[in-house]
């Protein structure tokens, strides 16, 4: 599922989900990107099994690839509507890392927060399976797991820390499989979920269900009252 979305930032945080904990990053980030003055990145994100995948929409230069295993917590946050937000442990080490874009309107910034959530479903369903695998001897074939198509479902479901990531980053070498740094951290980030087979999202069941009852049309549809003043952060 690919989802066109302007690019905040990002900046560190202490624990790995909570709605008060990704508020206080997303007013950060947000005041962060205002402060500079800066025109808004514009990005595509793509959200499968694997994870979310990061791309420059002009250069189509890749700039994230986050494994599903990494991710903690995702959000449409409340105080700023449109705003989408996750909270992923960074690759490089343990650090937990609060990453926020701008979507054209709350209904999208749902969207994408539903959409993550059933990947994660399907990733820790795979996990699950793959862990299983390991015990019998058996092999799985990684790339079938990632070709299931997504769609939102119900999920039961200015300092050197909040600057933005560089414009594409050299990801070439990310590794999707199963490995032992993988599931170590999947194991760990499992443990600080409500449940740790679903994604908390800070969702209400209201807004889950407004959002499964929406199209992608639905989603792409800036609102008209706000749509030209989205890079002056009026929302």
């Amino acid at each position: 599922m690919l989802f066109s979305l302007k690019y905040l930032g990002m900046t560190l945080v202490e624990q790995p989900k909570g709605e008060e904990l990704s508020a206080a990053a997303v007013k950060r980030i947000v005041a962060t990107a205002k402060a500079s003055g800066k025109k808004l990145q514009k990005v595509t994100l793509k959200v499968t099994p694997r994870g979310i995948i990061l791309t420059d929409s002009i250069t189509n230069q890749l700039i994230e690839n986050v494994s599903i295993y990494r991710i903690s917590y995702c959000t449409a946050d409340k105080m700023h509507g449109k705003v989408f937000a996750y909270i992923a442990q960074s690759q490089h080490n343990e650090n937990l890392e609060c990453h926020a874009f701008l979507c054209t309107k709350r209904k999208m910034a749902q969207a994408v927060t539903l959409t993550v959530a059933q990947a994660f479903k399907v990733a820790f369903e795979f996990w699950q399976v793959s862990k299983e695998a390991v015990a019998t001897g058996n092999l799985l074939d990684l790339e079938e797991m990632t070709k299931a198509p997504l769609s939102t479902v119900s999920a039961n479901t200015t300092n050197a820390d909040e600057a933005p990531r560089p414009q594409a980053l050299n990801n070439s070498g990310v590794v999707w499989e199963l490995d032992d740094g993988l599931d170590e951290a999947f194991s760990r980030l499992a443990q600080s979920r409500t449940n740790p087979q679903v994604l908390d999202t800070g969702l209400t069941a209201q807004d889950i269900h407004y959002a499964q009852c929406l199209s992608p049309v639905d989603w792409d549809q800036p609102d008209t009252s706000s749509a030209e003043q989205d890079d002056l952060f009026s929302f």
